[in-house]
């Protein structure tokens, strides 16, 4: 069936087809036994049959309904997969998992570029803390998410991850690795939730003294927090030596936190 599959521009897919590829994922997930994997997109499956060796259960959120005859099909006799055929962003996911048993959560996922900070912001603001996420994505987006203060790429995203996981790049998969071939190579990105999470005093304010942070990059701190007590903000970046003229992608996680514990009231 997969011969005769139309691929959808719409959702962004580019199936992975290396068999090897898919194994050095799941190993490098190390997933436990006692584990619900949430996998967004299976695509064809490959993915998805080799993550069910390892896992106690998986759920898959597939948007494409297309798929439903071939994945039905290639997982009847496998009775740890549960495939969901709508979109996962739009999805009531805590009542999805409430019949299930498990001790840890992880997200695994082959992403397009589109939907990816969409998928992101939904797992970091579900109730149930999520153990890890091992997630597949353009590049150029891995670059982003993963970089840190003074690199290029830094932007609000990489502290909102950087506020809950511990961030690494495992490896480059090639763009010749996919179903059909996309004009970028992806990039593995592993991402570990924190034992202990920097104290932020309001966690809405906290993220949204990120946002207008990097509101405006090629601006200034000054002139990107304008709106809040500029007096206290000159306080808080001259404790690291920053000043109102620098810009949020010389700022590190700790000093936003602070930045955002001194600017809140109550």
């Amino acid at each position: 069936m997969m011969d005769k599959f139309k691929f959808k521009k719409k959702y962004g897919q580019n199936f992975i087809k290396n068999k090897y590829v898919v194994e050095k994922i799941v190993n490098e997930a190390q997933i436990p036994k006692d584990t619900l994997v949430i996998e967004i997109g299976p695509g064809q499956g490959i993915l998805t049959e080799e993550i069910s060796r390892c896992a106690r259960n998986v759920i898959c959120y597939e948007i494409d309904k297309d798929l439903k005859p071939f994945l039905d099909e290639k997982f009847d006799s496998i009775n740890n997969i549960n495939i969901i055929y709508e979109d996962f962003l739009e999805r009531n996911m805590m009542e999805d998992i409430q019949d299930y048993k498990f001790r840890y959560i992880y997200f695994i996922a082959n992403v397009p570029y589109y939907i990816t900070t969409p998928i992101l912001m939904k797992i970091i603001n579900l109730p149930i803390k999520v153990d890890k996420i091992i997630m597949m994505v353009q590049k150029e987006v891995g670059d982003r998410l993963c970089a840190v203060c003074g690199n290029r790429d830094y932007s609000s995203i990489s502290v909102f991850l950087d506020y809950f996981f511990e961030r690494e790049k495992l490896f480059i998969v090639d763009r010749s690795e996919f179903i059909p071939i996309p004009n970028v190579d992806s990039i593995v990105i592993s991402l570990i939730r924190k034992d202990n999470q920097e104290n932020v005093k309001n966690y809405d304010f906290f993220f949204n003294i990120v946002r207008d942070s990097f509101q405006f990059k090629r601006k200034n701190i000054k002139n990107n927090l304008g709106k809040y007590d500029v007096e206290i903000l000159d306080n808080v970046l001259s404790k690291y030596g920053f000043s109102l003229k620098s810009r949020a992608e010389e700022l590190p996680l700790s000093v936003f936190v602070d930045i955002s514990n001194s600017l809140y009231k109550d």
